[in-house]
This record gives structure tokens, sequence and C-alpha cells, in this order.
């Protein structure tokens, strides 16, 4: 159906009645067709095909009427049982007619309707449909009947969209595909950009197709096409500015060199290549000119694209960069001419404008990583993009796992290798803190980087530690610090470890510790960063690599020995020394021939001797490994091998004998820490060998001072061991032979490193103690005379030192003490130098000091027997500085020896009387010097050890003597007559020291007084104030006791009070044991009172506790005449004690819970009243029934003490107390005692006080405190006829009295 000009309107009215207005299922259209192919719609009419085919077959048809049928069969293709028909019986009807349509008619619109219901048809219908539209219209193109106009633009983009359906074996429908693609390729010369769009776009799909297809034979069709077409791609990509145009042309080559095509002209054979005869080509032919080479046009071509605005076209720009890049056809040549082309100067650009967005960031990375591998032209180009990647590094590095990482980071690592000075301070401080945050992300041990990642990623902070700039980066030294551990973390726990991940990592710990040496090592940052350091090494590292030596290979052992080694070798610090510690806390000997068992090579032996060497020197110094370095070569690897050399004759072989050396050296190191590289007594017998075969070489001095003490240690070590465990049969030759050495030699033993069991038994072998005795005494003078010197002389592990000697006098099983003693003895009876003297004498206080149980071994050896030979049978001058050696000696022996020791009583009254000889020569009380002070605190030492049966006759002599009595008066008088004033004499003036001095030698010697001479003295003298200086002993009066109590400072108030207590102890049992009356008046009595009454209340609790107890006694003197008590009883100064307490006692618990204590003193004087035989009349007002309920609502389990129980017992004694308060109180006394038994282990009283040892003997202030100690811990006395049980009694124990008297209460 189709019309001409020349038709009359009519017939085409009709015809299109005929066609689109027919009634409801006409036979057959107007023009008599075929009813088959009249086919209704839902609208009630019908299309004839025919007739339709007939009309939009003819160009002559006018477009309107074409274009409207062709829409009327779009809107019918859309109905069911329409399409059903046209699908099942006419599919094939309408391809020819339609590929006519649109070759016939140059309307854009029609041809956009003609291609629309192609598609449409091509998707209905089934593949056959298809292919013949295919076949179709590559013929048409195919054929060149038809010139390159509007229309060949519509059959090649309907080829395009034949192609892009995804239909299988489509390639096969193009039947001469040679003519096709050659008509392709020449269209590709038009000067239309839109055909050069469609024609790009049909090559790309039939590029792709082809391989899709079942029909592909391996062969590329297009490789018959190239160079030209490459040629004509390139000159099209270069000329288009249209960025469709673009993204065809730029996918096309993308294909083609997906498939090695992409290559330079002379690459094809000659046969295969059709001449480039475009308009450019021929000119430049013609002129002369040298064809221009692919390589050159591509990087020019590609240079619009990089530039465009769309992303799109950019990235798959990019995409072919990439794969052109990475082929393997593409030349290093042909990679430079892109680099010479400044394409990466294009992609930095990309970068720079990318806003970082993924796709462009990822591929812009890959192709310049690719433009890298031509060195020193693209590094050029790369310094100048360098700011570009840091902001790419910023947001990659934000990513766990991103892609372009590793790029980024190679090439900062590229820039920073190759130009190590040309970044700016700014540039390095932002790269390190980016990765050091990337290293720090994963502080859990997950990497969140792929391993080359990591591996560039530490190479470029190596590189940035190395630049020369890195000094002026801020903290970077703490940055490396914070880094370090997530980074050796993430090494070792990543499930799969990689090799090069460890080593790399280890390589930035190693550079990273060798920064901290250079500029400023000594800055806080650095040292810092340097312990960070070595505590990885201690904590992470060095653990793993013990566990793991069985599972991971040489090359990681090697890097982490090799980095040991490293940090070893540059630091000897306490932090090195720390992980020296650690490393043979992990038996490093044993696992360095672990090491050698597991790993064969050279160069695993090697690396392990040399950082056995390293460990030697840490722990010994002095470049003690140097036989190790020096023998390395020649060591086997084998710990049996080891021992074997040991054994043989060395002769004249040096080589021999350096092995011997560092085999001796390792053997004996290894021994200090309890490492056994061998069985022990396998060792012994190679060590006996040794000592046989080279015994020539020995006794004659060949062998080094040093090697002969290693080797004495470690044969006491063995010898010693063998004693301990088990019996090891030895050689008696060999030990003859080394006897012999210590004996003859001039050898410093006690210098070096040495094993305890090793010192043990050299000490308790008798033949040698001459020798040992020699070297203590050198050990001494090493020594300074200062005593906090000595004591740091052993800060080192396993060295002699007062720590290891103390421990050997304190044991009974060897001859320290005896050695000791001896050598003092020995040193007095030849007349030696003054300072061998004082060295020994104080290294002894200093060994008493350390351990004081070395008090009672060298008193059993007879120390007292040597310092009574000093001073009586020595013909030395004593000088202060001997005097003052000797009385520290005797002071630390004193403070620390138990009386069972002190068997000798004649020998230290003799001490004791040259002591005070040399001491006291004045008369007068103004020459106390501090040296006179410390002696009199040796005295009161002297009269505390009497109480327990030693020392009686020395203390006999200090009780009587005149001087001492004399002194004490004068001194106590002095105090006395300074009245008030006597409070500014505290411990820090003259008067003050003296005055505490003489008041501890009067407590200890009443003390003493009681112990050796029972009843020769009268107790109650010391309360007659008409005998005052009639006293032939050491005394102080009542009356004077009571003016220092209440005048004095602090401390002369607590020991005063101490004294008065002691005093009315003894005053008491005398007048219980005679039954005598008081022989003091009631106003001496009373004025006594006043003071103990004014202290009942003071700050110091001691002080008042005493104060409370001594007034507690003199209420419990009267069983006095009922004047006298009606006298207390009346006292104002009670009642107000008392009334105190109970308003405090029932106030409310938190007052009580701060107050318990303060108001102990009160219950004393409380339960003192209570025993009265006559109670005062308003105590049973202050102890009533309100005020004793209140009290007992305070009480609980957690706040009972002796004291308040105390008080409950004599109330109830007393029947001050009803029903329900007893059972209150049996219940909160009944949880208690629970409460108690539970942790009876963490409640039980000790008196390990009194235990407490004097850091500094002569310091007067910890002298006086240690006796104030032993005063306060002693002064405790059993008040049980009173009730007031004070000795040590556990409040467990006070309950139970407490039921006792509950029971004989309800029997009563």
């Amino acid at each position: 159906m189709y019309y001409d000009d020349s038709q009359n309107p009519d017939q085409y009215l009709q015809e299109e009645d005929c066609l689109y207005n027919s009634p409801p299922s006409p036979p057959s259209c107007s023009q008599g067709h075929r009813s088959s192919l009249n086919l209704q719609t839902e609208q009630g009419g019908s299309i004839c095909l025919l007739c339709f085919v007939n009309l939009i077959s003819n160009s002559l048809s006018p477009t309107i009427h074409v274009s409207y049928a062709l829409s009327q069969l779009s809107q019918a293709l859309s109905q069911p049982q329409f399409l059903q028909s046209v699908l099942t019986f006419h599919s094939h009807f309408l391809v020819s007619s339609l590929v006519n349509a649109l070759s016939s008619f140059d309307d854009e619109p029609i041809a956009r309707q003609v291609i629309d219901l192609i598609t449409r048809l091509c998707g209905l219908a089934d593949g056959s449909v298809h292919g013949e539209f295919v076949v179709r219209v590559s013929d048409r193109l195919c054929s060149g009947d038809l010139a390159w106009s509007c229309r060949q633009v519509y059959m090649l983009h309907c080829l395009g969209l034949l192609l892009n359906c995804q239909t299988n074996n489509i390639y096969a429908h193009v039947k001469d595909k040679c003519s096709l693609i050659s008509n392709l390729v020449t269209g590709l010369q038009l000067p239309s950009e839109e055909i050069r769009g469609e024609v790009l776009f049909v090559l790309y799909k039939l590029s792709i197709t082809r391989y899709a297809s079942e029909e592909g034979d391996g062969s590329d069709i297009l490789v018959t096409f190239c160079p030209k077409l490459l040629y004509l791609l390139g000159e099209a990509l270069m000329k288009t500015q249209r960025d469709d145009v673009r993204l065809n042309c730029v996918a096309l080559l993308t294909v083609l060199t997906q498939r090695g095509l992409l290559r330079e002209a002379n690459a094809y054979d000659s046969g295969s290549m059709i001449s480039y005869d475009g308009d450019n080509y021929e000119q430049a032919t013609q002129d002369g000119i040298k064809e221009p080479s692919l390589g050159t046009l591509f990087a020019e071509a590609i240079k619009g694209p990089l530039l465009s605005s769309d992303s799109q076209v950019q990235i798959s720009t990019l995409v072919l960069l990439f794969h052109y890049l990475s082929s393997e056809v593409t030349s290093g040549k042909q990679i430079q001419v892109l680099v010479d082309e400044n394409i990466a100067d294009y992609v930095f650009e990309i970068l720079r404008l990318s806003e970082y967005k993924d796709p462009l960031v990822n591929f812009c990375l890959q192709v310049l990583d690719y433009l890298s591998t031509t060195g020193q032209s693209f590094k050029q180009r790369l310094l100048v993009g360098f700011s570009t990647l840091i902001p790419v590094l910023h947001y990659v590095a934000e990513v766990p796992f991103h892609p372009a990482q590793s790029q980024t980071l190679k090439l900062i690592w590229d820039c920073i290798s190759e130009f190590p000075g040309a970044l700016s301070t700014s540039q390095l401080e932002e790269l390190v803190l980016l990765l050091t945050r990337m290293l720090k992300m994963h502080t859990d041990g997950e990497m969140g980087m792929l391993p080359e990642t990591f591996i560039i990623l530490c190479s470029v902070l190596v590189a940035l530690i190395k630049s020369p700039s890195c000094n002026g980066i801020l903290d970077l030294a703490t940055l490396l610090k914070e880094a370090s551990k997530p980074a050796v973390l993430s090494c070792l726990c990543v499930s799969e470890r990689n090799t090069s991940q460890l080593l790399h990592c280890l390589y930035l710990i190693k550079e990273a510790y060798a920064y901290t040496y250079e500029g400023s090592s000594t800055s806080s940052s650095k040292m810092e960063l340097r312990n960070c350091i070595l505590d990885i090494c201690r904590r992470q590292l060095l653990p793993w690599l013990v566990t793991a030596i069985n599972e991971i290979e040489e090359e990681t052992v090697l890097g982490l020995l090799e980095a040991f080694h490293s940090i070893l070798l540059k630091d000897s610090g306490n932090q090195a020394l720390d992980f020296v510690e650690a490393m043979i806390s992990s038996c490093w000997f044993s696992f360095s021939f672990e090491c050698l068992g597991l790993f064969t090579t050279y160069k695993m032996k090697w690396r392990v001797y040399l950082l056995l060497s390293l460990l030697v020197d840490g722990l010994l110094g002095n470049d003690s490994g140097q036989p190790i370095r020096d023998a390395a070569l020649h060591l086997p690897s084998d710990p049996v091998d080891l021992l074997f050399l040991l054994g043989q004759k060395r002769g004249q072989s040096s080589e021999l004998s350096s092995c011997q050396s560092a085999v001796l050296l390792i053997i004996y190191t290894s021994s200090l820490y309890d490492e056994r590289l061998a069985d022990e007594k396998l060792v012994l017998a190679s060590l006996e060998q040794y000592i046989l075969v080279n015994s020539s070489d020995l006794q004659c001095g060949n062998t080094d001072s040093l090697t002969v003490m290693r080797l004495v240690n470690l044969y006491g070590l063995l010898r010693g061991l063998a004693k301990i465990s088990y019996q090891i049969p030895y050689s008696p030759e060999a030990e003859r032979i080394l006897f012999h050495l210590i004996n003859e030699d001039e050898w410093d033993l006690l210098s070096t490193r040495i094993h305890p069991v090793s010192l043990k038994w050299l000490f308790q072998q008798e033949k040698i103690s001459k020798s040992l005795s020699h070297q203590i005494l050198k050990f001494c003078r090493s020594s300074s005379l200062e005593r906090a010197v000595i004591i740091a002389h052993g800060n080192i592990n396993q060295t002699v030192n007062v720590q290891t000697l103390a421990e050997l006098v304190c044991a009974d099983d060897n001859y320290g003490a005896r050695i000791l003693i001896c050598l003092l003895t020995q040193l007095i009876k030849e007349d030696s130098q003054e300072p061998d003297i004082v060295s020994i004498v104080n290294f002894m206080a200093t060994i008493i000091d350390t351990l004081p149980a070395a008090a009672d071994q060298l008193c059993l050896h007879g120390i007292g027997t040597a310092i009574r030979i000093l001073f009586y049978d020595s013909s030395q001058t004593f000088s202060s500085l001997i005097l003052s050696s000797i009385s520290v000696l005797i002071h630390n022996i004193l403070h620390s020896v138990h009386p069972e020791a002190l068997s000798d009583d004649e020998t230290w009254l003799a001490v004791t009387k040259k002591m005070m000889y040399y001491s006291f020569t004045s008369d007068t009380t103004d020459g106390l010097t501090h040296e006179n002070l410390f002696v009199i605190a040796i005295l009161s030492l002297i009269l505390h050890h009497s109480v327990n049966k030693a020392l009686e006759e020395a203390s006999k002599t200090i009780l009587f003597n005149t001087y001492l009595v004399s002194a004490v008066n004068a001194v106590v008088h002095s105090a006395c007559s300074k009245g008030p004033s006597l409070l500014e004499h505290d411990e820090e003036t003259s008067l003050g020291e003296i005055l505490i001095s003489v008041l501890l030698l009067n407590y200890f010697s009443m003390k003493s007084l009681h112990a050796i001479l029972p009843g020769i003295v009268d107790w109650q003298d010391f309360l007659d104030i008409t005998n005052a200086r009639t006293l032939s002993f050491i005394s102080i009066h009542c009356h004077d006791l009571c003016r220092l109590l209440h005048f004095g400072s602090p401390v002369v108030k607590l020991i005063a009070s101490y004294s008065l207590l002691k005093l009315f102890s003894r005053i008491s049992d005398q007048r219980n044991r005679k039954h005598e009356k008081l022989k003091c008046t009631m106003g001496y009595l009373m004025s006594i009172r006043g003071v103990l009454e004014g202290l009942i209340f003071y700050s110091d609790l001691r002080v008042a506790m005493n104060c409370g107890i001594c007034l507690s006694m003199i209420l419990g003197w009267e069983k006095l005449d009922m004047d006298e008590t009606r006298v207390f009883g009346k006292n104002s100064w009670c009642r107000l004690i008392v009334e105190e307490l109970t308003m405090y006692l029932a106030a409310p618990s938190s007052a009580y819970q701060s107050l318990t204590n303060y108001y102990k003193p009160s219950i004393y004087v409380a339960v003192a009243l209570l025993k009265l035989q006559k109670l005062p009349e308003w105590m049973r007002s202050r102890f009533n029934d309100s005020c004793i309920s209140g009290i007992l609502e305070n009480l609980a389990a957690s706040n009972m003490n002796k004291e308040i129980l105390v008080l409950f017992r004599q109330l109830l004694k007393s029947k001050f107390l009803n029903a329900k308060q007893i059972a209150t109180l049996n219940r909160v006394l009944q949880a208690c005692r629970k409460c108690l038994y539970s942790d009876y282990a963490q409640d039980g009283l000790t008196n390990e006080q009194t235990k407490k040892v004097v850091t500094n003997p002569y310091d007067l202030g910890e002298v006086y405190s240690y006796l104030i100690c032993l005063m306060s811990s002693e002064s405790h006395v059993d008040m049980d006829s009173w009730g007031l049980h004070l000795d040590n009694k556990s409040l467990l124990e006070e309950i139970e009295v407490f039921f006792r008297t509950l029971t004989v209460e309800d029997d009563n």
C-alpha cells in the first residue's frame, strides 16, 4: 500500500478507510487482500499487513501516512491478541519491508519509529526474527549501493541496536563480515562525527559479539584491518569533541588493546596491512613527511578524553590506558612515549579534580603505577604531582583493604626514595601522621590492609625516617612509638602470616630504633620510643619467636635475630638489660641451640653466635662476649660437640684455645641462669678433662684470669649441684689442681658473676678458706666505707654482693661466718692497717643490716671475742673512725641478735666496760656528743636483752655506773628546771636529743632492774620526794617524770608516759604482793592525778592511753581510806571524763565511728571508777538505761573493740545492764565472733614491728624510733586483777572472757 503525488487523495482515503476503518472482522481489506493478513484490533478495527507493507516500502508514500501507519501498528502490538496473531503467523512478514522503509526515508522521526518497531519485534519474537533483521540490515550495509547519508546513519544505528541485544550467536547472521567491516572502516574516514560514532559502536559490538559467537574460529578479523584501523581510531579520537563518540572509540580501542592489537605498525605482517589512506596520511606521504607512530598518535588521541567533563569518558579512557600499559605487547618504549607526551600530568590533574571518587582514583593510580616503570623521566613528573598523592592517601587510608592503598604508597615511596630532600617539612609531617594512623586504626591485631600495602607502608616510613628533613618533624618519635606496637601485633596475629610483612615490620623497628640515637638522642620522646621498641621486643616478638619456632621459616627467624642483634648492638642501658633478662628468662641459650638444630645453614650459625656474644656482653659487661665473636666461625652447632671440643688439649693451637674460651664462656653464662645445655655428668667430665689435660698451662699462668675464674665458678656449681641432688663421680686430681689455682694465684673470684650454689660450695671447702678470706678482704677494700655504696655493689643479679655473702653468713652449713671472724681477728693481731679493719667491721655491720639473722651466727662464732681483742689486746690506736665503726657493729648485733646467742656474758661485759670507758670520759653532761648518745642507745639495747637472761653482768655495770647515774640526774634536773619552755626543746635541739636518750635509758633500766635484780628496789621510793637524790642506780623519780610529761615535747611526753606506766605497774605489783600502803601524801597523789587527767584527751593516742591506764591504776590503789575514796568520787575531772565518754559513745553512729579510738583512754578511767567499793553517786545517772541503749545501737560486729567490751563487762558486773540490753549485746558479740572466726588469719594480732630494720644505724632518729617501738610493744601490762586485758589478747579472746563472766553472773 503506497501512493505517490499522482494519486488522488480520495483514492488514498479509500485505501485508508480500508486499512483502519473497516467493520469488525471483514473477510478482506478493500484491496481484496487475503483475510488472513487482515488482523483485528481491540478497538474494533483491523490492519491489513499487506497494505501496511506496501505503504512503508514505497519511498514516495507521504511521510505523514507512513508515520501514522507505524504508530498504529506499534499500538496494536501492545494488544495481546493482535500480537499473538502477528508472532504466530506473520513474524517474518514485516522484516523486509521495515528494513526497506529504514533505507527509503530520510525523515528522522520515521527512522526512529521504524527502529523502535524493529527492536520491539526482536524483543517479542523468537531469535530467528532477530537474526533475519541482522542479515538484511548487514547486507544493506555491505552492498555499497547506498551512499553515506542520513539513511546510512539510521541503518548503522539500527544494526548497533540489533547487535546490542543479548542474543546468542548473533555474529553468525552477518553474511559478509569482511565487506561489512571494510565498509565500516572506510566510513571512519567520513567527516561526519555522527557517522563515526555509529560506526565505532557497530565495530565495537561486532568485535565483542564475535568472541561470544559459537562460530568463532580463534582468529580475529579485525587484525586484517590493522594498523589502518588503529590510525583511523586514533585520528577520530583526537579530532572529535563529542563525548559519545569518544566513549565508543575508547571502548573499541579497549577491546583491541585487550586482544593485543594496539601495537606499532611495524609489528604487523605486511600482507595483513591495509594502507592507511586517510587524507592526512595521503598528504603526509605526498609531502614526504614520516608517518607518525601509533604510540605518539595514541598519546595525543587520549588527551582529549582525559580532560573530558564526562567522568564516564575519563574512567573509560583510564581503563583503556590501564589495559594498554598492562598488555604484554606494550613495550617499555611505548610506555616511555606516553610519559614523554605528558600523560602522567593529565592523570595527576584528573586525580586533583576527581574529588577522590573511587573509580577515578583506582584507575588513575593503576595507570600511574605502570607509568612509574619508565624510571627517571616519570619521577620528574611524579615530584610535580606529589602534592596530589597526599590527599588521595587521606581518602584511601580511611577504607580498610582499599585496592588503591598500595599504588598510592608505592608512588609516594618512589618519590621519597628518589628525592629525599625535595619534600617540605609540612608534607613529611602530614605523611607521617597518615601512615601512623593507618597502622593505629587496627590495634586489635587485624591487619586492615593488603600484605603488599603493609610492606610498602613500612618502606615509606623507613624512607621518611632516613629523610634529611625528618629531624624537623615534630613528635616523629612519638608517632613512631604509637604505630610500632599495632604494626607488630598485626604481623603476628594475622591468620596467614606473610614472611615479607614481618621482615619489613622488623626493618621499620630497627630503623626507628636507630633514629632514636640520631641528633638529640636524649630527648624524652626518643627515649620513650626506644623503651617502647624494647618493650615490644620483650613482650611480643620474643615470646612469639620462642613459641612458634617450629612453625616459621628460617628467613623469619634470621630477621628476628638480626633485629635483636641490631638493638642490643646500639644500647646498653637499663631497658636493654631488661630485654636481655627477658631473653634469659626465655632460656635463650637452649633456644639458640634449638635454632641451630632446626636450621643448619652457615648464616644461621653465624647469627646465633653473634647474638649470644651480645647477650653475654649485656649480662657480664666489658665486651665479655668477645671470645664467642672470635671463635664463631669455628664453633660447632651441637652442645655435645662443644663439650668434646672443651676436653681437648690445646697445645699450640690458638684456634682451639679461642674455641675453648668461647665454650667455657657459653656454658658458664648459661649456668648462671640454670640453663642446662647438656647432662651435668657430661659437663663435669669435660670440665675435669679440660683441667687435667691443660693443667700445665693453667698452673703456669698461660690462661687468662677471666677464663680461670669462669672455670672455678662452673666447677663449683657442678660440684654443688651434685651435693644437693645426687652424687656425681669426680676427679680428686682435678679438684686438687683447681684448689691450687685458687690458693696460689691472686684471682679476684668475688668480682665476677657466680651462681649461688657455686659460691656456697666454695665456702664449704675448708682447704680454700684462707684464700676466701683474702677474697673477702679484697671485696671490702674495693667497696667504699660508706654503707650505702656497699649495698649498691650488688644491684646486678648473680653478682657477689652484700646480700649473697649475708646469706652465706646466716647459714650454718658453710664457713662464711667463721671466715669473717677469723679474718677480723687476724687483722687485729697482725696490727694491720686501720682501713682494712674498718672495712671488715663496716662490712659485718652491713651484713647484719641486710639479713638480721647473720647476727646470731657471728655471735655464735665469737664476734664478741674479736671485739674484745680489738679493745684490749690490740696495739691499734683507737681513732674515732674505728670506735664509730665498732659502735655501729655492736648496735646492729644487739639490734638483731636473739638472746640465746649472747652466751658469752664475760666477753660482752668487757666490751661494755671498754665502750663506756672510751665514750664517757667527762664528768659534765655538756660533753655528751652525738657519738655518746649513740652509745647510750647501745646500752639501752644491752639492758633490753637482760630481760631475757642475757648480758646480765653487762647490764649491772650499766645500771650502777656512777657517771651514767649522775648524767641522768643532771639532764633531768636541767630539763625540769626549764618549766614550760621545755616544750621548745624537741628532738631537733641538743637538750631535746639528750633528754630523749636519757629517758629511753631510764625506761630500759627499770625493766632490767626488775628482771636481773628482783626485790632489790623498793619501787615506792620513786614516790618519795624527800629521797630524790639517794638512789644509786639509773632512775628518774615520779614527780620528775610528771614534769617531763606535762612540759615536754611530744616525743618526751611519749617516753615519759611509758616510763610512768612502767613505774606504776611495778608499784602496783609490789603493793599487791606485799599488801603495802602508799608512801606518798594525798597532795602528792593529787598532783600526779592532775597531770594525768590533763592528758586523757591528748592528740597522741599512745600518750593518752598510757595516762588513762596510769589514772585507772591510781584509782585502783584506792583500797584506801573512805575519805580518800570520797575525794576521788567527788572529783569533777573524773566526772567530766565519764560524761564526755558517755555522750560520744551514745552519739549517732557517724560520730561514734570517728571518735571511738579517741575515747579509749576514758574507758579505762570509767572501768576503774566502776570497780570502786563505793560508786560515785553520779555514775548511775551517767550510765542509765537510755545511755547504755544508745551505745548498744551504735555497736556492730564491724566496730567492736576490746575496750568497749571491757567496759560492758564491768557494767555487767556492776549490775548496770538489764536483760534486754544483755540480749542485744549477746547478739552483737555472736555476730562479731562469727566474723572473727571466718577472718581469723587476717585479724590475728602480730608483733612484727619489733623486727623493724634500721636502714641507717648511726641516724639517732631511726635508732630512737626503734627503741620506742620496742618500748611500746613491751609496755602493755596485764591488769587482769582490774579487768583490763591490755596485753596482746585478741578481741576473740576478750569475747570469750565476757561470755564466761555472763555465765557466772547468771549462776549468781
